[in-house]
């Protein structure tokens, strides 16, 4: 699809997206490229870094691969430091590294739990702390009068509750925590501003591979109001918004792209028997009023 934002919008900008090398991370990646910013992306697997890499370049987007592991500290100062090495400066930092599988309470150990919190909320934190000199107004190859950005990628799990999901949804209600804490503070005293993206299922991910068997996506799609999956075009273009200037006066809040879908219930009675149901107890309204219509109450 094209992009309704300007080519140039992100000129000139080095963006460094950890989790960048696959799914909505790639994607990312991909459009940050293709409206003018240079991108560091950090992942695990080289193998997968390398492919993301190339692909990046085939386009005409500067882009470099950086192994490391967000939950370690040395990583992300290792990481960090290369990329300002290579493109001088950074600007835009996107959290989107995660983890996550199904697993009920009863069957999750505690070390499985600690995992999905290290990776996401810990990993998180860990990539923002690393990353603060570089970001805050002032620091290394910056103008003295503007920080740059942090975009963390969260969920809508937590919202309520979901099946199967009690480690991913603390870890994220611990990063929108984060989001809102570093956007009080850092925007305070660094002129950083701290947003995140809560997407919905997008279809050709990793996680809804993962997460949602084939033979249960029709179900998925019954269930949204807009009754389609999200692409990951979709959670890209919201983070160009959030990461460019249309988003300059946002800041401490998380966007959720979901179509809709954490408002949503299943019908637990057909529309149909609803209608009649109201016709019912219209007719009782307009008896036990003496002939007033229900407007007239």
């Amino acid at each position: 699809m094209e992009s309704p934002f300007k080519h140039d919008i992100l000129k000139g900008k080095v963006a460094l997206i950890t989790g960048g090398g696959s799914g909505i991370g790639f994607e990312i990646s991909t459009q940050f490229g293709r409206h003018g910013a240079a991108v560091a992306i950090m992942g695990r697997r080289r193998q997968v870094l390398d492919a993301a890499v190339a692909a990046l370049r085939e386009e005409g987007i500067r882009a470099i691969g950086l192994e490391g592991d967000v939950r370690k500290q040395e990583d992300a100062s290792r990481v960090l430091e290369a990329t300002i090495s290579h493109f001088g400066k950074l600007d835009i930092l996107v959290n989107g590294a995660a983890g996550n599988f199904l697993a009920s309470p009863e069957d999750l150990s505690p070390n499985g739990f600690r995992t999905v919190m290290d990776i996401d909320s810990v990993g998180t934190y860990t990539m923002c702390h690393e990353a603060l000199k570089y970001l805050k107004k002032g620091g290394p190859g910056k103008c003295p009068y503007k920080g740059g950005l942090i975009l963390n990628i969260s969920a809508t799990l937590h919202y309520t509750a979901s099946w199967y999901q009690i480690h991913v949804a603390s870890a994220k209600a611990a990063v929108d925590s984060i989001t809102r804490s570093l956007a009080l503070e850092w925007g305070t005293d660094y002129d950083i501003r701290v947003n995140g993206i809560a997407p919905g299922p997008i279809e050709g991910t990793p996680g809804m591979r993962k997460l949602v068997p084939d033979e249960m996506t029709s179900r998925t799609r019954e269930y949204m109001p807009l009754y389609k999956l999200g692409e990951k075009w979709d959670i890209a273009m919201a983070a160009l918004y959030l990461t460019s200037d249309a988003g300059k006066y946002v800041n401490g809040t998380t966007m959720v792209v979901d179509g809709g879908l954490w408002l949503s219930r299943p019908r637990h009675i057909p529309k149909e028997e609803v209608q009649k149901l109201s016709r019912v107890v219209e007719k009782k309204l307009k008896t036990s009023n003496n002939g007033l219509p229900s407007s007239k109450l």
